[in-house]
Parts: structure tokens; sequence; C-alpha cells
């Protein structure tokens, strides 16, 4: 009979992303459930993944008496399914499934970090955001770190233990599908033609949410300071805007308005990397920044801050470059050196598909957590 694996997480979406290549290969030696908060118990059919979808309601924000009911209604369904090994993935669904689990005693309790909310934080909001984490730590039986300078950043937090974690291959949940994310001339030429920017324009782009903590404002403010000076660029800005920032981006950047784009939400992620010449994700927190490994891929350079997570994405000046979190004069001048020198984007880009080819791609990530799941059902 095979052992039961349920996966838990708090969107839909996050399943698609992160777990469909993994359950793929899983579903052929596992039984496997998936608890989300969801209305479309279907939405992974398409995707042939035969797995029972069972909606739970789980909040992403903090709501005392709303987790309170995920926390029970988590550990009726975990109970009475019996499952052998129970993985979640985000914040507020690892830690609510990981309580669930122990008191339901499933046997092995996985939980996969992508981040840290508490990073930035400063006070009593720290401090509970951290001990939550630390809790989700004592209910689980393993704990997995998508990166491993995050890994390093828990271990000297006295989050986990370097004996209880671990990390997939050389980093990322998922990997990329470097099928997927390669150069297409002629996306480039279309994206380019949409947003009437020259062909001789060296491209920055932003790829994700549009949140204060991913720095896009310290973009808007370098890129500001960039245009005046060297006119043959443009700002290309696709996620949407959780936090309503697009009035102030156009603020920030009004003398040089009409070369920043903000597409809103991009369902092809990889058309508008082949438009752009170098990614910039001048982020305050990352797990790992899956979309500099995307597109290295495609063969674009990135330019980050130097964080946990996005160092593991970028070998400094090989790959791309870093600059220190929130110093959006420094990232200026990184963008002003790849303006002046195309060449050295052009070599960063193919080294950086190079190191993908190497180390990231789903293939070799998939294979690590498929072995990864062997040891797990040999213990049980």
């Amino acid at each position: 009979m095979k052992k039961k694996v349920c996966f838990v997480a708090t969107l839909d979406l996050s399943v698609k992303v992160f777990l469909v290549d993994h359950m793929h290969f899983l579903q052929e030696t596992f039984d496997l459930s998936v608890i989300v908060n969801t209305d479309d118990s279907h939405f992974l059919e398409p995707y042939g993944i035969q797995a029972h979808v069972m909606p739970v309601a789980i909040e992403r924000k903090i709501s005392p008496l709303k987790d309170l009911r995920s926390l029970i209604d988590l550990f009726i369904v975990i109970r009475r399914e019996k499952f052998d090994i129970l993985h979640s993935i985000m914040p507020k669904s690892g830690l609510l499934s990981m309580m669930a689990g122990l008191l339901a005693r499933v046997p092995v309790r996985v939980h996969t970090f992508t981040g840290q909310v508490w990073k930035n934080s400063t006070g009593a909001k720290r401090s509970i955001l951290k001990f939550m984490d630390r809790l989700l730590v004592v209910c689980a039986t393993h704990i997995l770190v998508d990166s491993p300078s995050q890994r390093e950043f828990l271990i000297s937090e006295g989050v986990v233990s370097r004996t209880k974690s671990s990390v997939i291959g050389n980093g990322s949940m998922c990997g990329v599908d470097t099928q997927r994310f390669r150069f297409d001339p002629e996306a480039r030429r279309k994206v380019r033609e949409m947003y009437d920017i020259p062909p001789s324009d060296i491209v920055f782009l932003f790829l994700g949410r549009l949140k204060v903590d991913k720095g896009i404002l310290d973009l808007a403010r370098a890129f500001s300071s960039l245009c005046r000076w060297l006119p043959n660029t443009s700002l290309l800005i696709a996620g949407p805007d959780e936090e309503a920032l697009a009035e102030t981006i156009t603020e920030i950047c009004a003398k040089c308005s009409d070369r920043v784009h903000i597409t809103g939400f991009a369902d092809a992620p990889e058309q508008y990397m082949s438009a752009a010449d170098a990614l910039c994700l001048p982020s305050y927190r990352e797990g790992f920044g899956l979309v500099i490994t995307e597109a290295a891929a495609v063969g674009i350079p990135s330019i980050g801050s130097r964080i946990y997570g996005i160092t593991d994405a970028i070998e400094d000046g090989v790959t791309g470059c870093l600059f220190e979190q929130g110093a959006h004069h420094e990232l200026m001048q990184k963008m002003a050196r790849f303006v002046e020198d195309p060449s050295l984007v052009r070599t960063m880009g193919k080294r950086a598909r190079t190191n993908i080819l190497e180390k990231f791609t789903k293939e070799k990530i998939t294979s690590a957590m498929i072995n990864f799941y062997k040891v797990l059902e040999g213990s049980l």
C-alpha cells in the first residue's frame, strides 16, 4: 500500500508554482493529498496530478479567531486521513499544520521555509513572529530551507539547528524550466513594440509584486537618477500592484515617465525577460530569488540587493551584481555600468544561463526532492 503524503499551503497558486513538478513524480510512489485554501478542488487536474484536494480556510494574515478555527479544521482532517507525511509551505499554513500534525501524531512532519516576514521587523512584532517560526520548528520533524544563506541566517538566529535543517540541491523549491525560460527574439520584438521601447534601449526589468519591501521605490529612485544622464534606458515593471505604488513610482520618475512602463500582472514573465537586458531585484527580504534564476535561464544578468537568498542566486561580478540593501545610489551605479558597457551585460548573461544549467534546473531540484522523499519513506 502506498504511503500517504499531504501537502499544505495557504494558496493554490503556491501549489501550482512550487509543487506541481515534484508531485508529478511523487504520485507514482505515494498517495497524494493537498490541503489548501481554495474554491476549486479540481485545480490540479489540468496538470495531470492525481491528488485529493481538501479545501480548508487558512488566512494569510494573523487573525486569532479564524486561525483557531483553521487549526481545529486542520486537526480534524489530518487525524481522519491518517497521513504518513505532512509537508507544508508558507508561514501561516506551516505553523498551523505542523501543530495540527503533531497533535494528530503524523509520524513525519516537514516544513519548507521560503523567507522570514520578521527579518526587517523590530520590537514586539519581530519577537512574536520569530517565536511563531520557532514553535513551527519544534512541531516539525524535518525542516527544509530554500537557500543555503537563508539556512545560515535561521541557524544564527536560533530558529533552526544545523542537524534538523537542510537545503534541497543548491537551493530553490522547484528549479527552473529551461525550456520555458529561454531567450525568444520574437517576444523581445513584440514586447518592445507594445510599450514603444526603442530596439537600442537598455531595458531594466522588475518582475514581482509591487511592495515596499521588494525595493520597488528604491529602483524608481535609482532609475530616475540614471535616466537624467543616460537617455537610452527604459524601465519595465511587471507584477500586481499590491500596495497601490504605481502612482508613487510615476511621481518619483516624473522627469522620465515616458520611459517607465508599468504593466500589471504578467502571465508570461519569460516574454518580458526576453525583452529586457537586465533584471533588478532590490528586495529587502527573499527566501531564494527564483525570478533571478528564471531571468538567468533566459540569458540576462541580474542586479540584486546583498541579502540572504539573493546571494545564492547571483554570483557578484560573474552572473550579475550585488549592492547594499536600500542603497539606491549604489543601485543606480550598477545600472549605469550595464548601460555604459553592453558587452558586460552579454557576458554576464551567458555565464548566468550556464550557471542555471549546471545547478538550478527543475530536473536537478526535483531529483533531489525525490531522493529526500525516498529517505523519508525509508524512515517510516
